[in-house]
């Protein structure tokens, strides 16, 4: 026997089930934040309806120490702070105030900070993606990633 795991968080048992299950996750939204990028999009369907990419500057760590480690550190929350406002405007222009289910992958910290600052932090997040830098490309994936279902056999098969 086979159980289905679907993107949604729905186990199918059946067809009947999967098919339900699978109609329902129709429409979603990506949003793909790291340090030093975001992507956004809308997925209607089998297509991605809408987008937004953007990078920013985010330093690396440091080796140097004292009031410089500081200053240094203060300036990459600054700088993360920047990515997360600039992800929150692109989830407010692409998804707007339609409660689709979110599909996330990144930085879980800065996007619960995205997702706050554009008023989506109350969304239902349906799964999440282990992916790189966000890209076009990389959005353009996760759409494939985002619909993809586990199977769970047991020992009989």
């Amino acid at each position: 026997m086979a159980r289905i795991h679907l993107p949604s968080g729905a186990v199918a048992g059946n067809r009947a089930e999967l098919v339900a299950a699978a109609a329902a996750f129709d429409s979603f939204g990506l949003v793909l934040v790291r340090r030093g990028g975001y992507a956004v999009g809308r997925v209607e369907g089998q297509r991605l309806a809408q987008s937004r990419c953007g990078t920013r500057y985010v330093q690396g760590k440091t080796k140097a120490g004292g009031w410089s480690q500081q200053r240094f550190a203060r300036r990459r929350a600054n700088q993360a702070d920047a990515v997360a406002q600039a992800a929150a405007k692109a989830v407010s222009e692409v998804l707007g105030t339609r409660q689709s289910p979110l599909v996330c992958g990144g930085d879980r910290a800065l996007i619960r900070q995205a997702l706050e600052l554009s008023g989506a932090d109350k969304w239902h997040i349906a799964r999440w993606l282990d992916v790189p830098d966000p890209r076009r490309a990389v959005l353009e994936t996760a759409v494939g990633r985002a619909r993809a279902a586990s199977i769970d056999l047991n020992k009989l098969a």
